[in-house]
């Protein structure tokens, strides 16, 4: 079944800046080729349920690995039965209308 998720990591104990972790695990979901698109407060995933949450699994164990005693995420995720759905079709549906 394919997902479209919104992950936001947040590392606690590591600081101010968190830019070092985000990347880190950028690269996680990169390298479990999922689809994503960065934005200034988490990342839009696209793929396989089983892989997007694997992945999503990886980001902590890499990041608490990288120091951070504590995460806190937020998860958004939905799926669809009807018909396929890109990120690009979510968004190219809200811009025709504006």
């Amino acid at each position: 079944m394919k997902v479209i998720a919104d992950l936001c990591v947040i590392p606690m104990g590591v600081g101010v800046s968190v830019s070092k972790e985000v990347a880190a695990c950028e690269r996680v979901l990169a390298e479990a080729g999922l689809k994503t698109k960065l934005h200034a407060y988490g990342t839009n995933i696209e793929g396989e349920w089983d892989a997007v949450f694997a992945a999503i699994k990886r980001c902590h164990e890499v990041v608490h690995a990288m120091g951070a005693p504590r995460i806190s995420s937020t998860l958004r995720f939905g799926t669809r039965t009807d018909r396929a759905q890109s990120m690009e079709d979510k968004i190219r549906s809200v811009e025709e209308k504006l």
